[in-house]
């Protein structure tokens, strides 16, 4: 059974131990644990800037994601960017992203006022493209640029 909840300084651990994860995943990147855990308290201390959600499965820290938002003056409402999405190996294939995202759009249509979801994934990660497509997600037109300030 998944059980499926806003993040809170309880999970603190649990969602910087998967940010840790995914970031050696992805981009071979460690990070150091007083900044993860900063940053996520971070986010908590700021929910006007977005929110996590985390999965249990029997119990255990099983997966996360944390949205956080972008104003649209195109639509008049806000896009939720879903990001920092990781689900634990032993989880993965068995619906447990689904379930989360099923949770990030019926908290999105309870709140009001959010016109879409956004999320950038990695060019080569083929299998989490195929996810996204398969839950309704397209790919968009834009690509995307960024420059440090660090």
């Amino acid at each position: 059974m998944v059980d499926i909840r806003l993040g809170g300084e309880a999970d603190v651990a649990a969602i910087a131990s998967f940010n840790k994860a995914m970031a050696w995943e992805t981009e071979k990147r460690e990070l150091p644990d007083q900044l993860i855990t900063a940053g996520v308290r971070g986010l908590l201390a700021r929910p006007d800037q977005g929110f996590y959600l985390i999965a249990y499965a029997d119990g255990q820290p099983a997966g996360c994601l944390m949205i956080t938002y972008e104003w649209s003056d195109w639509r008049n409402k806000v896009f939720w960017w879903v990001q920092s999405v990781y689900v634990m190996p032993d989880f993965r294939g068995k619906g447990l992203y689904k379930a989360l995202y099923a949770e990030v759009k019926r908290l999105a249509i309870e709140r009001g006022g959010v016109c879409g979801f956004r999320l950038y994934v990695e060019k080569e990660n083929s299998r989490a493209q195929k996810i996204y497509e398969h839950l309704g997600m397209t790919e968009a037109h834009y690509l995307m640029y960024e420059q440090p300030l660090e």
